[in-house]
């Protein structure tokens, strides 16, 4: 366990409080991400604006999908990927999806499956990907703007993997049941 503090909605930051609120109304609850991220209140705005904005790409809810968990497991976060696996749910992602992605194994489209693989090589390149790369994104369906909000959801990604890295964020009770470890 870190030393973090996990804030609630009388003990945040002044400023933080209304986006606490944010949480409360969108989820039902303070998730344990933004009860951490509540002692800097501006990293809460950001990661909550990120989220909401990358919820408005052009991607539909497998696609969304792919780019969190691919990220999520790439990064070993063990907040994100049991929380994502929940919202994949709840957004009706066909569980094969959410399987594959979480285990790295193969999924159930090209489509899907290039969308992943070009994910990765942002992440991992830290945006330095090929042409080859790029064409074979292209190829598979997706475009210049699909590359940019893959960016966005990084971006968003970043933010709160290693968040939950540096202060090791309890999983959240609803989560909890889907508990993983990245496999060796």
């Amino acid at each position: 366990m870190s030393d973090f503090t996990l804030y609630d909605i009388e003990t945040a930051p002044a400023n933080s409080k209304p986006l606490l609120q944010k949480s409360i109304d969108g989820f039902g609850m303070i998730p344990g991400l933004h009860a951490v991220m509540a002692e800097a209140p501006a990293l809460l705005d950001g990661y909550q604006n990120l989220h909401r904005l990358f919820q408005t790409t052009s991607f539909d809810a497998e696609e969304l999908t792919v780019v969190w968990l691919s990220i999520n497991v790439e990064h070993a976060c063990h907040y994100c990927v049991p929380a994502h696996t929940g919202i994949a749910h709840m957004m009706k992602v066909d569980g094969a999806i959410i399987d594959a992605l979480r285990d790295e194994t193969p999924l159930p489209t090209a489509k899907l499956e290039a969308l992943r693989t070009f994910t990765l090589a942002v992440t991992r390149e830290r945006g330095n990907v090929s042409e080859e790369q790029l064409n074979a994104f292209y190829e598979a369906g997706y475009g210049q703007q699909q590359v940019l909000e893959i960016i966005l959801g990084l971006a968003q990604k970043v933010m709160s993997n290693y968040v939950n890295h540096i202060a090791k964020t309890p999983v959240d009770k609803p989560f909890q049941k889907f508990a993983w470890e990245k496999a060796q």
